[in-house]
């Protein structure tokens, strides 16, 4: 049965089938919402359907390690939406996962998708597991029991996964494998960040970085900044934070500071990017890096800039360390990083802050282009994918930006406003039945 909720409110239908009571981050999801719909007058009942995912499944996933003992972890899979297409969203495999995150991430991607005008509805699942306690066989084994308990929820046509945190394209090579068997086909077009030998595609790896690059230039030529010497902090140096640093640095800025699980570093001149990615190779972190100073992650964004990048986990910045940042301007390349307390200090101290769902909308776009590839069953031509990509990036924001000016809010309550108004009147396009 589910949690009661709390006294000084009625419960909420989004509450049934997601127990324990909701974290902050899908009472934030829902807070945009119901915000959006304000500014543009979607109508409550488009509301009430957005307010409770469309499909939750759980699924208890047995893995036999590697010494026949079996352990037993538990999965999802969500579909937010897919008023406007199959639902589009990542698996993640990480020990603290719960419903949840999954549902607050599941909502994000319907808005996301809906933002970039992409023919996608929102979804995500995952395992709660440690997989750096897993062995290649048993996440090979884990990844197939998983691909098979939530099969009915996949296809081309129904929802494509993507990696996400701790996947990548191995996983989804398994992933793609599993669904082709079961289905008696091959089925590419099934699973996106697949490797290139069995469909997927060169830009694939990098596109969450170069979407956020495209989104630095964006409101840096909104705001009268210049690209090249202006500073740089990244927040994480993982698959989107390494390359991402790689690609500021080749445009020009300066990457000040940078962290990942281990440490920190800094020079107020800028890093040797090309040096600090091989000795995070050979250290497996960026901590202790000849090239700069160590640094306590906690004062990160408190290092003077021009732009603060969070690229790792979600609610990293709250209201005390957005009272420190430092930077004019805040990407949000992760999903979720700024909580709502964290928000609101932002604004107060006039930091421009493009959220996650425009900033870091490269990832799915380029998705969307294996995705297309696969079904059309010919691959683009070498730069095709690139130039969409900067151009789609480009004119969101732009649209985002108008909308901020023409509503008078934020760039994040603008970017909610025009992908709910989307999403709405996909709604309305198909009605309901019965």
């Amino acid at each position: 049965m589910s949690d009661p909720a709390p006294a000084s409110k009625p419960a909420d239908p989004a509450v049934v089938g997601l127990v324990p009571r909701p974290p902050d981050r899908w009472t934030e999801i829902l807070d945009s919402l119901d915000d959006a719909a304000n500014l543009v007058h979607v109508a409550p009942d488009v509301v009430k359907r957005l307010r409770v995912p469309r499909r939750v499944l759980e699924v208890a996933v047995p893995l036999r390690r590697d010494d026949g003992t079996i352990d037993v972890y538990t999965g999802w899979r969500i579909h937010h939406d897919t008023s406007r297409g199959p639902g589009k969203g990542g698996i993640r495999f990480h020990p603290a996962l719960d419903r949840w995150e999954v549902a607050a991430l599941a909502a994000a991607m319907t808005f996301k998708t809906a933002l970039v005008d992409l023919p996608f509805g929102g979804a995500k699942g995952g395992v709660r597991c440690d997989p750096t306690t897993l062995s290649l066989g048993e996440l090979e084994r884990l990844t197939r029991r998983y691909a098979w308990e939530i099969l009915p929820m996949l296809g081309p046509d129904k929802d494509v996964p993507a990696p996400d945190v701790n996947t990548d394209g191995r996983v989804m090579g398994w992933l793609m494998d599993t669904i082709s068997l079961a289905r008696g086909e091959v089925s590419p077009s099934s699973v996106t960040g697949k490797p290139t030998v069995i469909g997927g595609t060169d830009e694939h790896a990098g596109s969450t970085a170069n979407g956020v690059v495209h989104t630095v230039r964006s409101v840096f030529d909104a705001l009268r900044m210049p690209v090249a010497g202006s500073r740089a902090v990244v927040q994480g140096f993982g698959k989107v934070g390494a390359p991402l640093v790689f690609l500021l640095h080749s445009a020009g800025m300066r990457v000040v500071a940078v962290s990942d699980v281990r440490g920190a570093v800094h020079n107020p001149g800028g890093l040797d990017v090309p040096s600090l990615s091989e000795h995070a190779t050979r250290a497996g972190s960026v901590a202790g890096f000849a090239g700069g100073d160590d640094l306590d992650t906690l004062d990160l964004f408190a290092v003077p800039s021009d732009v603060a990048i969070p690229a790792a986990l979600a609610g990293t910045i709250d209201d005390t360390v957005a009272a420190r940042v430092a930077a004019r301007v805040v990407v949000e390349a992760a999903n979720g990083p700024t909580t709502a307390a964290g928000d609101r200090v932002l604004r107060e101290r006039d930091v421009v802050v493009v959220p996650d769902i425009l900033a870091n909308a490269g990832g799915v776009t380029d998705s969307y282009f294996e995705w297309a590839q696969n079904r059309q069953g010919v691959a683009w031509e070498d730069g095709v994918a690139a130039g969409l990509l900067q151009r789609m990036m480009r004119a969101a924001f732009v649209e985002v930006w108008e909308r901020a000016a023409t509503l008078g809010v934020t760039l994040r309550r603008a970017a909610y406003a025009v992908a709910v108004e989307r999403v709405g009147a996909a709604i309305n396009a198909r009605g309901l039945f019965p």
